[in-house]
């Protein structure tokens, strides 16, 4: 119960804080993208893990991927399959079908670091 908690929380929090982070940036956001971003968040949180013995760089890069990935299918459905047209980066350099691009997928890295930053596990203490 307690992991369901933890990642019932994780899914929120991830999903409230991309939200947010979208009406700072653009002024507007949509339901897809709160969904996203609490998906987002978990798989931050699977990548921290997992990859605990390796380097936070390695881990942001890692975590960039997935978002870009997560990203492009979220794109194909609310964008190009239901044509709801909420992000279109076709202006951009190197974009595939509008949907991802570059840039943005070294924001997704550049943001990465200090959400990884406050994943990170202190190691368990031993008990007395």
């Amino acid at each position: 119960m307690k992991k369901l908690k933890e990642k019932t929380a994780l899914f929120l929090f991830g999903g409230l804080g991309y939200g947010s982070l979208e009406i700072l940036a653009r002024g507007f956001t949509h339901w897809s993208m709160v969904l996203a971003g609490g998906f987002c968040l978990l798989l931050m949180a699977r990548i921290s893990a997992r990859l605990a013995g390796r380097g936070l760089l390695w881990q942001a890069l890692c975590a960039a991927a997935a978002v870009t990935a997560v990203e492009l299918a979220v794109g194909l459905v609310v964008n190009c399959w239901l044509g709801l047209g909420v992000w279109d980066y076709s202006g951009q350099p190197l974009d595939l079908l509008g949907q991802i691009c570059p840039l943005y997928s070294f924001f997704w890295f550049l943001l990465s670091l200090p959400v990884l930053t406050l994943l990170r596990r202190p190691p368990a203490a031993d008990a007395p």
